[in-house]
């Protein structure tokens, strides 16, 4: 059989894989009615699928998992995939605050890092301490949930698409699938800011879509799939973690900031064009 055909029959066969792995998890959360039962564990076992389907695909087809891309590279591009995400998400909060589409500081954000850091005194020490903390340390936590989705969409299906398509086209049919997958607990369950089904689909689409021109770039041109679990671990921390919690809603935020609303997605199609301009520099011009 030859090379091309081959590696998309794998494409496939993964595609697949996952979706059958992940049904499972899709059936706990929305049983469950919500992404917070099951102690994370529901969460953390669908976002572990794409790994583990992607080291099936290689067993299936006789190859070795050493394939995923597990060598770390050169230190700057991690570097790189560390600050990427707290540029835009900084870049598109500023616009939300600057523009009044939501505010800078939340009270009920301050007041529950008060009392889970609980050191007392001042509020504005455990205030600070926690945001340290999470903005550092929590690093650790992300990339533990983050790395099960990465060994399988940057470890195996972007090189494995680059074997055979373009750098866009590669971008384009990884970001399809990677927004397709979080279509089930996106529409069904409470993975979402409270906006319209359609506005918040959209809005998380091209989001998704315009980051995996980043993620593929940097793991194509790093050959390591650690600058893909950074990059999604520092974008999950930062906004999920930080930005969106210590923004106030003035009444119309939602529709505005996180995932589900359109500010970031605008900022992440600046970055994806920039990424998109640099294709040439990667392997075999992909």
């Amino acid at each position: 059989m030859a090379q091309p055909a081959r590696s998309r029959i794998q494409v496939l066969t993964y595609l697949v894989i996952v979706f059958a792995f992940s049904s499972f998890f899709y059936f706990l959360v929305l049983h469950s009615g919500s992404l917070r039962y099951g102690r994370g564990l529901y969460v953390l076992g669908l976002m572990w699928c794409p790994a583990l389907a992607g080291m099936l695909t290689l067993r299936l087809n006789g190859r070795s998992i050493s394939e995923l891309g597990w060598k770390w590279g050169e230190t700057k591009y991690q570097l790189r995939s560390w600050y990427i995400p707290l540029l835009y998400a900084l870049i598109a909060y500023a616009i939300v605050w600057i523009f009044h589409f939501g505010a800078f500081g939340n009270p009920d954000f301050y007041n529950s890092l008060t009392k889970s850091m609980h050191q007392g005194g001042p509020p504005w020490v455990s205030i600070v301490l926690g945001i340290l903390l999470i903005g550092t340390y929590g690093l650790i936590s992300s990339l533990s949930s983050a790395l099960g989705e990465e060994i399988g969409w940057r470890g195996f299906l972007v090189p494995e698409l680059s074997k055979t398509t373009s750098f866009t086209v590669t971008a384009l049919i990884s970001g399809i699938v990677w927004s397709l997958w979080h279509y089930p607990i996106l529409i069904f369950a409470d993975y979402n800011a409270g906006t319209p089904t359609w506005y918040g689909l959209t809005c998380f689409t091209v989001m998704v879509i315009s980051m995996s021109f980043i993620f593929a770039w940097m793991r194509l041109k790093s050959g390591s799939l650690w600058t893909g679990a950074i990059l999604h671990a520092s974008h999950n921390l930062y906004i999920q973690g930080i930005f969106t919690p210590i923004t106030r809603d003035t009444g119309k935020t939602k529709w505005f900031i996180d995932e589900f609303g359109c500010v970031l997605p605008l900022v992440a199609i600046v970055f994806a064009i920039y990424f998109w301009t640099k294709r040439r520099e990667l392997p075999a011009n992909r």
